[in-house]
């Protein structure tokens, strides 16, 4: 199969090639997927679960991109609750061979069932992105009906879908961005903006909840922004700064079905938009992950055409 593989950690992004690699063995418990689109985090080049399995072993040459949409092609041993044919859109395994390759082996648990109108391409963008901000506001910063949160990179793939949940469920929205991501917080459903290169932070006032995709000065100034019992969570690194009288969080998005079908089923219905920007096909892959690639919305490899 053709597989997006890295060998040299050191030659970073012009490590990255389209290769011909081994089709996937499908363990106990594991589907294969025939992959029909793809996501990926340019910054995967820099975690270990790239380079080295879960026992530290070198595991080059490896495939990235840890988002993926497509068709069951085979069920391990074991593996229930998913058929061959079924479309399928969910997360691979950190420390395995991930999504930029024509077929993936991953574990049915990391799967949910994608309902029939969901474009591939589309459903590609939801599983880090999606699950991130659900955890992010309600299973870590505990929204609730009635709060303020405030959305650093609204506009980007977790921050734009953070500002529609929290919206939903009744929060007041605060969104922070370049300039140019105003309209598009605004149109998500933020009710105010802060443009971070322009406008002094300190304008959003006291919040319960700063969720943080940003680091650095901008989440150690956050910390002041937050109530007394309030929480800034982040996903960018561990917290220096605490906010007083509240609680600092950083997490790692984790895999989970459930939550997968639900952002599914919120986006057939409507209630959800992922922002898809540029859609690449695999051997461009590699170009996509430069620091000098910048779209708005999040891009997608497309793998496979067809439903």
């Amino acid at each position: 199969m053709k597989a997006i593989t890295v060998r040299d950690r050191a030659a970073g992004v012009a490590g990255l090639s389209l290769t011909e690699e081994p089709y996937p063995h499908a363990a106990e418990n594991d589907v294969i997927v025939r992959v029909h689109a793809a996501g990926f985090t340019p910054g995967e080049l820099d975690w270990p679960g790239t380079w080295a399995d879960r026992a530290g072993r070198d595991r080059t040459p490896s495939v990235p991109g840890h988002e993926v949409s497509g068709v069951v092609a085979e069920l391990g041993y074991g593996t229930t609750g998913l058929t061959v044919g079924q479309r399928v859109f969910g997360l691979t395994d950190w420390a395995r061979n991930g999504s930029l390759a024509e077929y993936v082996a991953v574990e049915a648990r990391n799967l949910a069932p994608l309902p029939a109108g969901i474009d591939h391409t589309v459903a590609a963008a939801l599983p880090i992105s999606g699950l991130t901000a659900w955890q992010g506001l309600f299973d870590h910063g505990r929204l609730a009906a009635g709060q303020t949160v405030l959305v650093h990179g609204a506009a980007g793939g977790v921050g734009s879908l953070a500002v529609q949940l929290a919206r939903e469920a009744g929060a007041r929205v605060i969104g922070t961005g370049r300039a140019g991501a105003r309209d598009t917080a605004l149109g998500l459903g933020a009710d105010a903006f802060l443009d971070l290169e322009n406008d002094p932070l300190e304008e959003a006032g006291q919040v319960d909840l700063v969720f943080d995709v940003i680091g650095g000065d901008i989440l150690d100034r956050s910390a002041a922004l937050v109530r007394p019992g309030g929480t800034l969570v982040t996903i960018a690194s561990p917290p220096t700064v605490r906010p007083r009288d509240g609680q600092a969080i950083f997490f790692i998005v984790e895999a989970d079905r459930a939550r997968l079908a639900d952002l599914a089923r919120r986006l057939r219905d409507g209630r959800l938009r992922a922002i898809v920007g540029a859609v690449l096909t695999l051997a461009e892959a590699p170009s996509a992950f430069a620091p000098t690639h910048r779209t708005p919305g999040k891009t997608i490899i497309r793998v496979a055409e067809g439903d």
